[in-house]
């Protein structure tokens, strides 16, 4: 297999310094361009950015200051390490890569970490001027992560931490993070806006959850990789600012997403929840959790919140079956009721079942029944769905009039 450097010569990347020139007057060398500090490491000096972010800062509306009630995250995530460690040993971390591709020939050029610290958040970024100082950037990563014991990532459990992973390995340095516990936001993310909003991108989501637009410094995720292999042939760093501005507000949206994801789950009444559909996405995860109760009351709040027809339908399926499984079915029943007068078919055979197993009214049944045909045959469906309900409704039907004798 190619080693880095190989792969790095084929792009037309000399590796090491041997081969530069002095530097110009008007060289443009990362130093020049952000502010960083050269941290010593055992292997040599890593270039080290810090910025820090008072308690007063706001991400577009929410603050990346929250208290943070983890119980139900970590319920989620299956991880009881989560709810008893504190904020502050959370490291949130994101990496900027030569590629996506994964493997031993990818790694990462730029590492963003940051922890909360007396109150402030720091961020600290990590930054390889040269692939041959990988070594010493992951060195200098372990002394900022050694106070932590839990990691905050963005898709980083299948991306960044193994890509990390793999490169620590590979220089035969002790893993820093090996056996901390992980939030990983995406697959949250997308268990609680998938229904409504058509991305779930980190970005996207700090555009329409928490009200922030990033600024005209921002790079498309897409050009890093080639901006940094620019830098490396041509060592003008001056656009690798806007990469160090992607990387800082990706680790900071990070940190305003989880407490605002930590606070909807802890409160979800007390305004943070806008949309009808939020509360529907919040009640599925409750009820999965096992909190029958809450996501009760949840999907009722999203009924009265207001939903498109299609979106009624599902959330009042989701709402009856659950009332059912409670044992509230006083409370099912007048949801099947309401689902169909709107035409929901479920509904219609919901309340024929209802009748059936549990009122012993055969009576009732079959009109229920009766009146689930009817709506099949009025509605203008696709001959697949008209076919499954009316299959589904006429073997009912045969089975109550045999119990009705007719």
């Amino acid at each position: 297999m190619p080693s880095l450097a190989d792969k790095l010569k084929s792009l037309g990347v000399k590796t090491g310094t041997s081969h530069l020139s002095p530097p110009k007057p008007d060289h443009h060398t990362i130093d020049s361009v952000v502010a960083g500090t050269f941290f010593p490491t055992p292997r040599g000096e890593a270039f080290v950015t810090e910025q820090v972010f008072g308690g007063d800062y706001l991400h577009g509306n929410v603050s990346p200051y929250s208290d943070f009630p983890l119980s139900l995250i970590s319920q989620w995530a299956k991880d009881p390490r989560i709810q008893d460690l504190p904020i502050h040993k959370f490291a949130f971390l994101d990496t900027e890569t030569s590629g996506v591709s994964g493997g031993t020939g990818t790694y990462a050029f730029l590492v963003g970490a940051a922890r909360f610290v007396d109150d402030k958040f720091v961020l600290k970024q990590f930054f390889l001027r040269d692939p041959a100082e990988e070594p010493a950037m992951l060195e200098a990563l372990i002394h900022f992560l050694a106070p932590c014991e839990g990691l905050v990532t963005f898709n980083g459990k299948s991306f960044d931490a193994p890509l990390l992973v793999t490169r620590y390995s590979l220089h035969r340095i002790p893993v820093p993070f090996k056996n901390y516990a992980h939030i990983d936001l995406l697959p949250l993310a997308r268990r609680l806006w998938r229904d409504r909003l058509p991305s779930r991108a980190l970005k996207y989501l700090e555009e329409h959850v928490l009200g922030f637009t990033r600024t005209s410094e921002e790079v498309p995720g897409y050009e890093i990789p080639w901006l940094y292999f620019d830098y490396l042939r041509t060592g003008d760093a001056r656009p690798m600012g806007g990469v160090f501005y992607h990387n800082a507000m990706d680790v900071v949206a990070m940190a305003a997403l989880l407490g605002h994801v930590s606070e909807l789950l802890a409160d979800p009444y007390n305004g943070r929840v806008e949309h009808g559909l939020d509360f529907i996405a919040l009640g599925k995860l409750f009820e999965d959790l096992g909190h029958w109760d809450e996501a009760a009351r949840l999907y009722e709040r999203g009924l009265e919140s207001g939903l498109t027809e299609s979106d009624f339908g599902v959330a009042v399926k989701r709402i009856s079956i659950l009332q059912k499984r409670r044992g509230d079915l006083g409370r099912a029943v007048s949801l099947w009721e309401a689902a169909a007068e709107k035409g929901h078919i479920y509904a219609y055979i919901e309340l024929a079942k209802f009748y059936e197993h549990t009122k012993r009214n055969v009576e009732m049944s079959m009109q229920w029944a009766g009146a689930a045909r009817k709506a099949v045959e009025e509605m203008e469906l696709p001959a697949y769905i008209r076919n499954h309900w009316l299959g589904e409704i006429d073997h009912r039907l045969a089975r109550l009039r045999r119990k009705a004798g007719l």
